[in-house]
């Protein structure tokens, strides 16, 4: 079984012969006390192409000390890690590597680096006697361990020491800044590294071995469109025109193309699913939610960018990011709905809460809670979604770019964000003639998937629109909140009728459960009446304007 520790530290380097300063009276530190010496041996692990160097993640095989075992460390912060713990094993423990699969794949971690530290220990405390650190200095030497100690150009070893001060319990970061200045002042170095793992690739020439990972940033070199899909004209000739163009605005900085304004979009969407895996995997809050807001957004502007991005490939990916975002909605659509009619029932009078009306939505909650919660690890963990992943990292390393890609920015984003804006503009009016029961909502709710289509067009347009973008974007979701606030009353109805009918049949009334719903239908009714006033407010040409090339 893992489990997690959150870490807060600082590093330092340290000359071989250099003294450890006197800490008594550094800050809050009064006394400073020895906690012995350990020996530990850690053998590091990673894919050979080091993808969870890449960003900043190790895997561990630890003996010796107190805490020996595996151990993976993910970012949360700069010097602030959560570390998850899993007893000693031959092979990485299943729980951890879980929590990998994002990132690596279907590779398997392989030993990278081995290091062997001398670490002597002391206790930082208060005139309590209370401890707010503990110090650490560090006589490390480094291998490179398994295909790598034969692989590349560097040094097979590496040795150097340093410090390490970790805040211990829920004490104040600030004391970790108040012994750093005294270190500092000794003569120590804040670490360039930002563990050992980085500091041992670098001194033993493993970071120069590692190539560049696959769609390494939205700033990378992006490979111009082939014109195959669109495309008109001869390749040479628009090739020669691109030198010639470049060669006269040589020194001036290029401007960029919708091509450069869209892919950075997709790249952050797709960091930020890859980064919420293991967070959602941990449980962790709201992490379900994001993860869902990044497949939208992504497979928003897939459908946005036609003339940017090759549709005949993003839209098999858009298809398996809309089934991922539906199996991550249940788990999140239970948790806004349970807020909802938790926040709903607390605003009723005692004296009209008639029967366990609290208890047995607390109970219809966690049931659905249950079986959401394994459905989506079953997801996480499955060939399909996997299969995604590494759609999206192909997509990345050879982006499907059309021929407008190559165009100035603000021409294509500007005409995108129109034309999605068009597309709501007729939702909304078609919602608003339509009669009043199930047709006007199912009409809303298209309008609410409309505007978000519009705002994620307009929120990717933003590098190369600027101001006016984002001012679009949050106009939009302005009637992007009202139209989900009118469906997530619907939805709310009809929880209220399944649990007024469990009541019933179990003996209860379902009075309360029937008030609710009237003041649901009532909440509905004011976000219809409120649209048209909005709509007239966010549609006017003037906000548009700004918008055209």
């Amino acid at each position: 079984m893992a489990d997690t520790v959150r870490e807060i530290e600082r590093k330092y380097e340290v000359d071989d012969d250099a003294q450890l300063p006197d800490l008594e009276g550094a800050g809050r530190v009064v006394t400073v006390g020895q906690a012995g010496t350990e020996d530990l041996d850690a053998l590091y692990y990673d894919t050979p192409d080091q993808r969870l160097a890449a960003d900043h993640i190790t895997l561990r095989r630890r003996t010796g000390g107190k805490d020996a075992g595996w151990h993976l460390k993910l970012p949360v912060a700069p010097g602030v890690r959560d570390e998850v713990r899993a007893p000693l094993s031959d092979a990485p423990p299943p729980e951890l590597t879980a929590l990998l699969r994002s990132r690596v794949l279907d590779r398997e971690p392989v030993p990278l680096v081995r290091l062997r530290t001398r670490r002597t220990v002391r206790v930082l405390r208060d005139a309590a006697g209370t401890p707010l650190a503990e110090l650490a200095v560090d006589e490390v030497r480094a291998q490179r361990a398994g295909e790598s100690a034969t692989a590349g150009a560097g040094p097979a070893e590496a040795r150097w020491r340093e410090i390490e001060v970790e805040l211990l319990g829920d004490g104040d970061p600030a004391v970790l800044d108040e012994v750093g200045r005294a270190l500092v002042a000794a003569g120590a170095r804040p670490a360039a590294a930002e563990s050992k793992l980085a500091r041992a690739l670098a001194e033993t020439g493993l970071d120069r071995d590692r190539p560049a990972p696959p769609g390494a940033g939205p700033d990378a070199p992006r490979p111009r469109s082939s014109g195959r899909r669109g495309g008109k004209g001869n390749g040479m000739a628009k090739a020669k025109s691109k030198s010639t163009s470049k060669a006269k605005g040589a020194g001036k900085k290029q401007a960029p193309t919708a091509g450069d304004v869209v892919l950075r979009y997709v790249h952050e969407q797709v960091r930020v699913i890859i980064e919420l895996d293991p967070a959602v995997r941990r449980d962790l809050p709201d992490s379900v939610h994001r993860m869902r807001v990044a497949t939208r957004r992504l497979r928003s502007v897939f459908r946005s960018y036609t003339k940017v991005l090759d549709r005949a490939v993003t839209l098999p990916i858009g298809l398996e990011l809309k089934w991922l975002a539906a199996e991550l909605g249940v788990d999140r659509d239970r948790e806004v709905l349970t807020a909802r009619l938790q926040s709903a029932l607390a605003e009723v009078p005692r004296t009209l809460r008639l029967g366990p009306v609290a208890a047995r939505l607390r109970i219809w909650s966690e049931r659905r809670r249950a079986g959401s919660r394994r459905e989506v690890l079953s997801v996480l963990d499955g060939p399909r979604y996997l299969s995604l992943l590494k759609s999206l990292d192909a997509l990345l390393e050879a982006p499907p770019l059309r021929p407008g890609a190559d165009r100035p920015a603000p021409e294509i984003v500007g005409a995108a964000v129109l034309k999605d804006y068009r597309r709501l503009a007729r939702r909304v009016e078609a919602a608003l003639a339509a009669p009043a029961g199930r047709k006007r909502d199912e009409a809303l709710h298209g309008a609410r998937k409309a505007a978000k289509r519009t705002r994620y067009a307009a929120e990717a347009a933003r590098p190369a629109l600027g101001r006016p973008a984002k001012k679009f974007a949050r106009r939009i979701k302005r009637v992007q909140q009202l139209l989900g606030d009118h469906q997530d009353s619907v939805v709310a109805r009809g929880a209220l009728r399944e649990l007024a009918t469990q009541a019933h049949k179990a003996g209860e009334g379902g009075f309360t459960f029937g008030l609710l719903h009237g003041r649901e239908e009532a909440r509905a009714a004011d976000r219809e009446r409120e649209l048209p006033r909005l709509w007239k407010k966010v549609s006017r040409r003037k906000h548009r304007a700004a918008l055209r090339p």
